[in-house]
Protein backbone atom coordinates (compact mmCIF):
# COMPACT_ATOMS: atom_id res chain seq x y z
CA UNK A 1 0.00 0.00 0.00
CA UNK A 2 2.78 2.46 1.18
CA UNK A 3 4.80 1.85 -2.52
CA UNK A 4 1.34 2.36 -3.90
CA UNK A 5 1.28 5.84 -3.00
CA UNK A 6 4.73 6.46 -3.50
CA UNK A 7 4.55 6.02 -7.34
CA UNK A 8 1.17 7.66 -7.33
CA UNK A 9 2.80 10.83 -5.85
CA UNK A 10 6.24 10.51 -7.93
CA UNK A 11 3.90 10.21 -10.71
CA UNK A 12 1.65 13.58 -9.81
CA UNK A 13 5.08 14.88 -9.08
CA UNK A 14 6.63 14.76 -12.54
CA UNK A 15 2.95 15.89 -14.05
CA UNK A 16 3.27 18.97 -12.00
CA UNK A 17 7.28 19.81 -12.47
CA UNK A 18 6.56 19.47 -16.56
CA UNK A 19 3.68 21.55 -16.27
CA UNK A 20 5.69 24.28 -14.20
CA UNK A 21 8.84 24.37 -16.13
CA UNK A 22 7.19 24.63 -19.21
CA UNK A 23 6.01 28.02 -18.10
CA UNK A 24 8.61 29.09 -16.44
CA UNK A 25 10.39 28.75 -19.69
CA UNK A 26 8.59 30.40 -21.62
CA UNK A 27 8.67 33.18 -19.10
CA UNK A 28 12.37 33.94 -19.30
CA UNK A 29 12.39 33.76 -23.34
CA UNK A 30 11.85 37.80 -23.56
CA UNK A 31 10.73 39.45 -27.11
CA UNK A 32 13.35 40.53 -30.20
CA UNK A 33 14.04 43.79 -29.82
CA UNK A 34 13.58 44.55 -33.26
CA UNK A 35 14.62 48.47 -33.43
CA UNK A 36 18.54 47.21 -32.52
CA UNK A 37 17.89 44.17 -35.28
CA UNK A 38 17.41 47.07 -38.06
CA UNK A 39 19.80 48.85 -37.04
CA UNK A 40 22.18 45.60 -37.23
CA UNK A 41 20.72 45.20 -40.85
CA UNK A 42 20.98 49.12 -42.10
CA UNK A 43 24.58 48.98 -40.92
CA UNK A 44 25.31 45.76 -42.97
CA UNK A 45 23.89 46.71 -45.52
CA UNK A 46 25.99 50.12 -45.63
CA UNK A 47 28.78 48.21 -45.56
CA UNK A 48 28.31 46.21 -48.36
CA UNK A 49 26.89 49.19 -50.56
CA UNK A 50 30.72 50.25 -50.41
CA UNK A 51 32.10 47.27 -51.45
CA UNK A 52 30.53 47.39 -53.93
CA UNK A 53 30.93 51.09 -55.19
CA UNK A 54 34.67 50.56 -54.59
CA UNK A 55 34.61 47.52 -56.50
CA UNK A 56 32.81 48.92 -59.71
CA UNK A 57 29.71 46.73 -59.49
CA UNK A 58 27.28 49.87 -58.66
CA UNK A 59 27.93 52.93 -60.34
CA UNK A 60 25.64 55.55 -57.54
CA UNK A 61 25.26 54.71 -54.15
CA UNK A 62 23.54 57.40 -52.79
CA UNK A 63 20.19 56.53 -54.10
CA UNK A 64 20.38 53.01 -52.75
CA UNK A 65 21.66 54.56 -49.37
CA UNK A 66 18.28 56.70 -49.50
CA UNK A 67 16.09 54.10 -50.52
CA UNK A 68 17.75 52.02 -47.40
CA UNK A 69 17.22 54.52 -45.10
CA UNK A 70 13.43 54.81 -45.94
CA UNK A 71 12.78 51.20 -45.66
CA UNK A 72 14.71 51.74 -41.91
CA UNK A 73 12.34 54.47 -41.36
CA UNK A 74 9.22 52.74 -42.25
CA UNK A 75 9.63 49.75 -39.84
CA UNK A 76 11.01 51.70 -37.01
CA UNK A 77 8.98 50.23 -34.28
CA UNK A 78 6.45 52.55 -32.01
CA UNK A 79 7.99 53.71 -28.45
CA UNK A 80 5.10 56.06 -27.41
CA UNK A 81 1.87 54.76 -28.86
CA UNK A 82 2.21 51.16 -28.22
CA UNK A 83 2.58 49.41 -24.41
CA UNK A 84 5.21 46.46 -24.64
CA UNK A 85 3.76 43.48 -24.10
CA UNK A 86 4.68 41.88 -20.40
CA UNK A 87 4.75 38.21 -19.93
CA UNK A 88 2.37 36.84 -17.86
CA UNK A 89 2.40 35.84 -14.09
CA UNK A 90 4.15 32.82 -13.03
CA UNK A 91 1.07 32.59 -10.64
CA UNK A 92 -1.12 31.99 -13.55
CA UNK A 93 0.15 28.65 -13.51
CA UNK A 94 -1.38 28.15 -10.16
CA UNK A 95 -4.79 27.39 -11.59
CA UNK A 96 -3.44 24.93 -13.65
CA UNK A 97 -1.73 22.72 -11.30
CA UNK A 98 -4.93 22.51 -9.40
CA UNK A 99 -6.79 20.90 -12.27
CA UNK A 100 -4.20 18.57 -12.61
CA UNK A 101 -4.50 17.31 -9.30
CA UNK A 102 -7.76 17.44 -8.96
CA UNK A 103 -8.43 15.69 -12.61
CA UNK A 104 -5.88 13.08 -11.49
CA UNK A 105 -7.54 12.24 -7.95
CA UNK A 106 -11.05 12.50 -9.56
CA UNK A 107 -10.11 9.67 -12.18
CA UNK A 108 -8.37 7.19 -9.74
CA UNK A 109 -11.23 7.18 -7.13
CA UNK A 110 -13.72 6.81 -9.70
CA UNK A 111 -12.02 4.02 -11.63
CA UNK A 112 -9.61 2.33 -9.15
CA UNK A 113 -11.80 0.77 -6.78
CA UNK A 114 -10.55 2.98 -3.34
CA UNK A 115 -13.64 1.23 -1.22
CA UNK A 116 -12.49 -2.26 -2.73
CA UNK A 117 -8.66 -1.38 -2.10
CA UNK A 118 -9.51 -0.36 1.85
CA UNK A 119 -11.43 -3.36 2.37
CA UNK A 120 -8.98 -6.04 1.17
CA UNK A 121 -6.27 -4.28 3.49
CA UNK A 122 -9.16 -4.46 6.38
CA UNK A 123 -8.82 -8.49 5.35
CA UNK A 124 -5.46 -8.58 5.77
CA UNK A 125 -5.52 -7.45 8.90
CA UNK A 126 -8.44 -9.76 10.23
CA UNK A 127 -7.04 -12.51 8.15
CA UNK A 128 -4.40 -14.25 10.84
CA UNK A 129 -7.58 -13.86 13.94
CA UNK A 130 -9.86 -15.76 10.78
CA UNK A 131 -7.59 -18.25 10.64
CA UNK A 132 -7.16 -18.88 13.96
CA UNK A 133 -10.64 -19.25 14.64
CA UNK A 134 -11.57 -21.51 11.70
CA UNK A 135 -8.97 -24.12 13.21
CA UNK A 136 -9.97 -23.84 16.50
CA UNK A 137 -12.91 -26.53 17.26
CA UNK A 138 -13.75 -24.96 20.37
CA UNK A 139 -14.15 -21.05 19.05
CA UNK A 140 -17.59 -19.73 17.14
CA UNK A 141 -18.23 -20.79 13.85
CA UNK A 142 -17.57 -18.85 11.24
CA UNK A 143 -20.47 -16.73 9.07
CA UNK A 144 -20.25 -16.91 5.10
CA UNK A 145 -19.36 -13.51 4.94
CA UNK A 146 -16.38 -14.05 7.15
CA UNK A 147 -15.50 -17.18 5.03
CA UNK A 148 -15.32 -15.22 2.22
CA UNK A 149 -13.17 -12.93 3.82
CA UNK A 150 -10.93 -15.27 4.76
CA UNK A 151 -10.77 -16.70 1.23
CA UNK A 152 -9.22 -13.43 0.25
CA UNK A 153 -7.07 -13.49 2.94
CA UNK A 154 -5.73 -16.80 2.03
CA UNK A 155 -5.39 -15.83 -1.68
CA UNK A 156 -3.83 -13.07 -0.81
CA UNK A 157 -1.30 -15.26 1.37
CA UNK A 158 -0.78 -17.86 -1.42
CA UNK A 159 0.01 -14.60 -4.28
CA UNK A 160 3.23 -14.62 -2.15
CA UNK A 161 4.07 -17.80 -1.35
CA UNK A 162 2.31 -20.48 -3.29
CA UNK A 163 4.26 -23.34 -1.65
CA UNK A 164 1.86 -24.20 1.13
CA UNK A 165 -0.47 -27.57 0.09
CA UNK A 166 -2.46 -27.33 3.40
CA UNK A 167 -3.45 -23.10 2.32
CA UNK A 168 -4.23 -24.99 -0.69
CA UNK A 169 -6.70 -27.49 0.60
CA UNK A 170 -7.90 -24.85 3.13
CA UNK A 171 -9.19 -22.08 0.54
CA UNK A 172 -10.67 -25.53 -1.67
CA UNK A 173 -12.92 -26.33 0.81
CA UNK A 174 -13.92 -23.10 1.59
CA UNK A 175 -14.58 -22.64 -2.14
CA UNK A 176 -16.76 -25.81 -1.85
CA UNK A 177 -18.64 -24.15 1.57
CA UNK A 178 -19.40 -21.25 -0.32
CA UNK A 179 -20.25 -23.13 -3.71
CA UNK A 180 -17.55 -21.33 -5.31
CA UNK A 181 -16.98 -23.93 -8.14
CA UNK A 182 -13.86 -21.81 -9.55
CA UNK A 183 -12.26 -21.16 -6.55
CA UNK A 184 -12.76 -25.04 -5.25
CA UNK A 185 -11.55 -26.60 -8.97
CA UNK A 186 -8.08 -23.60 -9.03
CA UNK A 187 -7.46 -24.51 -5.36
CA UNK A 188 -7.24 -28.07 -5.71
CA UNK A 189 -5.79 -28.04 -9.02
CA UNK A 190 -2.87 -26.45 -7.73
CA UNK A 191 -2.81 -28.49 -4.72
CA UNK A 192 -2.76 -31.43 -7.06
CA UNK A 193 0.28 -30.03 -9.01
CA UNK A 194 2.31 -29.82 -5.32
CA UNK A 195 1.03 -33.08 -4.37
CA UNK A 196 -0.22 -34.83 -7.37
CA UNK A 197 -0.30 -38.50 -5.36
CA UNK A 198 -2.48 -37.55 -2.27
CA UNK A 199 -5.00 -39.19 -1.82
CA UNK A 200 -7.24 -36.16 0.28
CA UNK A 201 -6.24 -34.07 -2.89
CA UNK A 202 -7.62 -36.41 -5.09
CA UNK A 203 -10.97 -37.33 -3.73
CA UNK A 204 -11.42 -33.46 -2.72
CA UNK A 205 -10.81 -32.57 -6.29
CA UNK A 206 -13.18 -35.34 -7.67
CA UNK A 207 -15.92 -34.22 -5.19
CA UNK A 208 -15.71 -30.82 -6.20
CA UNK A 209 -15.81 -31.83 -9.94
CA UNK A 210 -18.61 -34.63 -8.93
CA UNK A 211 -20.79 -31.67 -7.43
CA UNK A 212 -20.60 -29.37 -9.86
CA UNK A 213 -23.44 -28.72 -12.54
CA UNK A 214 -21.47 -29.00 -15.72
CA UNK A 215 -21.42 -32.11 -17.42
CA UNK A 216 -17.43 -32.25 -18.53
CA UNK A 217 -17.23 -32.01 -14.76
CA UNK A 218 -18.93 -35.55 -13.76
CA UNK A 219 -17.15 -37.28 -16.64
CA UNK A 220 -13.68 -36.03 -15.14
CA UNK A 221 -14.40 -37.10 -12.26
CA UNK A 222 -15.79 -40.29 -12.97
CA UNK A 223 -12.60 -41.23 -14.51
CA UNK A 224 -10.44 -39.98 -11.63
CA UNK A 225 -12.52 -41.45 -9.76
CA UNK A 226 -12.46 -45.47 -11.37
CA UNK A 227 -8.58 -45.22 -11.36
CA UNK A 228 -8.36 -44.43 -7.72
CA UNK A 229 -11.22 -47.46 -6.95
CA UNK A 230 -8.75 -50.01 -8.66
CA UNK A 231 -6.14 -48.88 -6.16
CA UNK A 232 -8.78 -48.69 -3.29
CA UNK A 233 -12.16 -50.92 -3.84
CA UNK A 234 -13.26 -50.59 -0.19
CA UNK A 235 -12.60 -46.62 0.55
CA UNK A 236 -16.05 -45.86 1.72
CA UNK A 237 -16.07 -41.96 0.72
CA UNK A 238 -14.50 -43.18 -2.39
CA UNK A 239 -17.79 -45.73 -3.25
CA UNK A 240 -19.99 -42.61 -2.26
CA UNK A 241 -18.38 -39.91 -4.51
CA UNK A 242 -18.49 -42.94 -7.32
CA UNK A 243 -22.37 -43.48 -6.63
CA UNK A 244 -23.44 -40.02 -6.35
CA UNK A 245 -21.62 -39.44 -9.96
CA UNK A 246 -23.30 -41.75 -11.23
CA UNK A 247 -26.51 -40.57 -9.84
CA UNK A 248 -25.68 -37.18 -11.42
CA UNK A 249 -25.38 -38.24 -14.57
CA UNK A 250 -28.71 -40.43 -14.51
CA UNK A 251 -27.12 -43.74 -14.46
CA UNK A 252 -29.14 -45.11 -11.77
CA UNK A 253 -28.24 -48.72 -11.89
CA UNK A 254 -24.92 -48.19 -11.17
CA UNK A 255 -25.31 -45.87 -8.89
CA UNK A 256 -27.76 -48.43 -6.83
CA UNK A 257 -24.70 -50.77 -6.89
CA UNK A 258 -22.43 -49.08 -5.52
CA UNK A 259 -24.56 -47.91 -2.77
CA UNK A 260 -25.72 -51.65 -1.66
CA UNK A 261 -22.23 -52.21 -2.02
CA UNK A 262 -21.28 -49.59 0.74
CA UNK A 263 -24.65 -50.98 2.58
CA UNK A 264 -22.60 -54.66 2.89
CA UNK A 265 -19.25 -52.61 4.32
CA UNK A 266 -20.88 -50.90 6.74
CA UNK A 267 -22.06 -51.86 10.14
CA UNK A 268 -25.60 -52.20 11.17
CA UNK A 269 -25.15 -49.25 13.64
CA UNK A 270 -23.28 -47.08 11.39
CA UNK A 271 -25.48 -43.68 10.52
CA UNK A 272 -24.42 -43.93 7.15
CA UNK A 273 -26.74 -46.71 7.21
CA UNK A 274 -30.06 -44.60 6.48
CA UNK A 275 -28.40 -42.05 4.53
CA UNK A 276 -27.55 -44.51 1.97
CA UNK A 277 -30.83 -46.63 1.83
CA UNK A 278 -32.44 -43.53 1.13
CA UNK A 279 -30.32 -43.15 -1.40
CA UNK A 280 -30.76 -46.22 -2.73
CA UNK A 281 -34.68 -45.43 -3.01
CA UNK A 282 -34.15 -42.30 -4.60
CA UNK A 283 -32.16 -44.13 -7.36
CA UNK A 284 -35.05 -46.78 -7.77
CA UNK A 285 -37.78 -44.23 -7.95
CA UNK A 286 -35.56 -41.99 -10.45
CA UNK A 287 -35.26 -45.39 -12.87
CA UNK A 288 -38.67 -45.95 -12.48
CA UNK A 289 -37.63 -49.38 -10.52
CA UNK A 290 -39.54 -48.79 -7.16
CA UNK A 291 -43.65 -49.99 -7.10
CA UNK A 292 -43.98 -48.26 -3.33
CA UNK A 293 -47.56 -47.53 -2.83
CA UNK A 294 -49.92 -46.68 0.33
CA UNK A 295 -53.29 -47.15 -0.27
CA UNK A 296 -56.02 -45.34 1.98
CA UNK A 297 -59.74 -45.78 2.85
CA UNK A 298 -61.26 -42.56 4.45
CA UNK A 299 -64.26 -42.72 6.03
CA UNK A 300 -66.19 -39.89 8.06
CA UNK A 301 -67.55 -41.11 11.81
CA UNK A 302 -71.51 -40.87 11.72
CA UNK A 303 -71.50 -37.98 14.57
CA UNK A 304 -68.64 -35.98 12.63
CA UNK A 305 -71.03 -36.43 9.26
CA UNK A 306 -73.80 -34.62 11.07
CA UNK A 307 -71.90 -31.55 12.55
CA UNK A 308 -69.56 -30.98 9.83
CA UNK A 309 -69.95 -28.20 7.83
CA UNK A 310 -69.91 -28.67 3.88
CA UNK A 311 -67.02 -27.17 2.15
CA UNK A 312 -63.47 -27.15 3.30
CA UNK A 313 -60.05 -28.94 2.31
CA UNK A 314 -58.75 -32.06 3.27
CA UNK A 315 -55.18 -32.69 3.99
CA UNK A 316 -53.60 -36.12 3.84
CA UNK A 317 -50.01 -36.30 5.19
CA UNK A 318 -48.04 -39.33 6.02
CA UNK A 319 -45.35 -39.59 8.20
CA UNK A 320 -42.71 -41.89 9.71
CA UNK A 321 -44.04 -41.91 13.10
CA UNK A 322 -40.41 -40.37 14.46
CA UNK A 323 -39.99 -37.02 13.04
CA UNK A 324 -43.53 -34.43 13.10
CA UNK A 325 -42.38 -33.66 9.31
CA UNK A 326 -44.51 -35.57 7.24
CA UNK A 327 -42.86 -37.63 4.32
CA UNK A 328 -45.86 -37.33 2.10
CA UNK A 329 -49.07 -34.82 1.57
CA UNK A 330 -51.81 -34.66 -0.55
CA UNK A 331 -54.34 -31.97 -0.33
CA UNK A 332 -58.48 -32.83 -2.28
CA UNK A 333 -61.12 -31.31 -1.88
CA UNK A 334 -63.43 -32.63 0.36
CA UNK A 335 -65.66 -34.87 -1.64
CA UNK A 336 -68.04 -38.15 -0.82
CA UNK A 337 -67.29 -40.42 1.34
CA UNK A 338 -65.99 -43.59 1.88
CA UNK A 339 -63.31 -42.26 -0.21
CA UNK A 340 -60.29 -44.81 -1.74
CA UNK A 341 -56.92 -43.13 -2.88
CA UNK A 342 -53.13 -44.14 -3.23
CA UNK A 343 -50.02 -42.51 -2.06
CA UNK A 344 -46.87 -42.95 -3.41
CA UNK A 345 -43.08 -41.26 -4.02
CA UNK A 346 -44.54 -38.83 -6.33
CA UNK A 347 -46.62 -37.42 -3.43
CA UNK A 348 -43.30 -36.90 -1.34
CA UNK A 349 -42.16 -33.42 -0.09
CA UNK A 350 -38.54 -33.52 -0.53
CA UNK A 351 -36.44 -36.20 -3.13
CA UNK A 352 -34.23 -37.21 -0.14
CA UNK A 353 -37.03 -38.56 1.87
CA UNK A 354 -39.50 -40.77 -0.10
CA UNK A 355 -42.26 -42.75 0.72
CA UNK A 356 -40.90 -45.85 -0.22
CA UNK A 357 -37.63 -45.77 2.20
CA UNK A 358 -40.29 -45.91 5.18
CA UNK A 359 -40.82 -49.04 7.03
CA UNK A 360 -43.33 -47.73 9.15
CA UNK A 361 -46.34 -45.47 8.77
CA UNK A 362 -48.71 -43.16 10.19
CA UNK A 363 -51.14 -41.81 8.59
CA UNK A 364 -53.19 -38.34 9.74
CA UNK A 365 -56.58 -36.97 7.62
CA UNK A 366 -57.91 -33.57 8.21
CA UNK A 367 -60.28 -31.28 6.87
CA UNK A 368 -59.90 -27.41 7.12
CA UNK A 369 -63.11 -25.54 7.06
CA UNK A 370 -61.08 -22.76 5.82
CA UNK A 371 -58.39 -24.38 3.73
CA UNK A 372 -55.68 -23.71 6.13
CA UNK A 373 -52.57 -26.12 6.16
CA UNK A 374 -52.24 -24.85 9.51
CA UNK A 375 -54.29 -27.24 11.89
CA UNK A 376 -57.20 -24.88 13.12
CA UNK A 377 -59.56 -25.30 16.62
CA UNK A 378 -62.73 -26.72 15.30
CA UNK A 379 -61.32 -29.11 12.38
CA UNK A 380 -62.11 -32.39 12.42
CA UNK A 381 -59.04 -35.09 11.68
CA UNK A 382 -58.70 -38.61 11.99
CA UNK A 383 -55.32 -40.66 12.65
CA UNK A 384 -53.78 -44.50 11.97
CA UNK A 385 -51.83 -46.42 14.26
CA UNK A 386 -47.98 -46.41 13.71
CA UNK A 387 -48.22 -49.78 11.14
CA UNK A 388 -45.28 -51.15 9.44
CA UNK A 389 -44.70 -50.59 6.00
CA UNK A 390 -43.04 -53.05 3.25
CA UNK A 391 -43.84 -51.45 0.12
CA UNK A 392 -47.72 -52.25 -0.33
CA UNK A 393 -49.65 -51.61 2.56
CA UNK A 394 -53.38 -50.56 2.99
CA UNK A 395 -54.91 -49.09 5.93
CA UNK A 396 -58.14 -47.61 6.67
CA UNK A 397 -58.57 -44.12 8.74
CA UNK A 398 -61.90 -42.77 10.17
CA UNK A 399 -62.36 -38.77 11.20
CA UNK A 400 -63.74 -39.06 14.51
CA UNK A 401 -62.07 -36.16 16.39
CA UNK A 402 -62.20 -32.42 16.56
CA UNK A 403 -58.88 -30.13 16.92
CA UNK A 404 -59.06 -28.22 20.33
Amino acid sequence: MTLFWIVLTALLLAGLLLLLTAGWRGDRQSPVDRDTLNKMFYQQRLNELEQDEAQGVIAARQPMVQELQQTLLTDIPCSSLCTPAHPLSRWVLLPGALLLVVVSLGCYLKTGDLPGLIVWHQVQDDYPALRARLLDPQAQPLTPEELARLGLGLRTALQQDGSKLHDWLMLGRIGMVLNNRDTAVEAFQRALQLAPNNEEVKLSYAEVLTRSSDPQDNREAQAMLNVMQQQDPANMRLLSLIAFNAFQQQEYIQAINVWQTMLRQLPISDPRTEQVQRSIQQAKTAAGLHTSELSLTITLADAVEKMLPPGGVMYISVSDGVSPVPVAVKKLPRSHFPLSLTLDDSNAMMPERLLSALHQVQVRVRIARDGSATPRPGDWFGESALTPFDGHQHLAVEINQQQP
